[in-house]
């Protein structure tokens, strides 16, 4: 007698086992030899919606928001040959619109002049033409970068207001390439120099 209740133990945990198997079968899947199919099915998905993503940030610098930006780089621009080529020697009016780099590089550069005794005067004749030249995204962060022709008068007198060099009754043509940068996710809509390439 002992020995059936042992077989209905036996049965009876054999259909428990069976019956928790077939859950987390339908709870987990089963191996089907299709998964580098999957896989690769994934990573087309993953790709569409990487390029859709991007897509979206692209277009949020579109062709009117691009006209915006010369416009505000034009003035930049402006602010800041005037700002380093007067004759205070210090960076004032465009220190927000600089990254710690940049500022650095021209604080020093205003330093070896007055160190020399020689002042900087200009006349900014204006912006030919601003053109973007590429505009790319790293993470977060939007670099732009922009080819600008420009018109000064400009020369560098020293203390005694002797010519050093450039000719105040001469116009000369300038060309730059400066890289703006943003961060696309900040309520600031400033952008800063963060690169002169020319």
């Amino acid at each position: 007698m002992n020995y059936s209740f042992e077989y209905i133990d036996i049965i009876l945990l054999a259909m428990i086992a069976g019956f928790i198997f077939l859950r987390l079968r339908g709870i987990l899947g089963k191996r089907t030899g299709f998964e580098g199919k999957t896989s690769s099915q994934l990573k087309e998905v993953l790709k569409t919606v990487n390029q859709d993503k991007s897509k979206k940030i692209n277009e949020n610098f579109n062709e009117e928001a691009q006209k915006e930006f010369i416009k505000g780089a034009k003035i930049a621009y402006e602010t800041v040959i005037t700002d380093f080529s007067d004759n205070d020697n210090k960076i004032t009016t465009s220190r927000p619109l600089l990254n710690d780099e940049i500022y650095n590089q021209f604080n020093q550069a205003l330093k070896d002049r007055t160190s020399r005794g020689h002042f900087a005067e200009i006349t900014f004749i204006g912006v030919n033409s601003a053109t973007i030249k590429e505009h790319k995204y790293i993470g977060k962060i939007l670099n732009v970068t922009v080819d600008f022709i420009a018109e000064v008068i400009t020369c560098i007198r020293d203390k005694d207001k002797k010519i050093i060099s450039g000719d105040p009754e001469k116009t000369k043509k300038i060309y730059d390439t400066w890289v703006f940068s943003r961060d696309i996710t900040s309520t600031n809509p400033n952008w800063k120099l963060v690169n002169i390439l020319t």
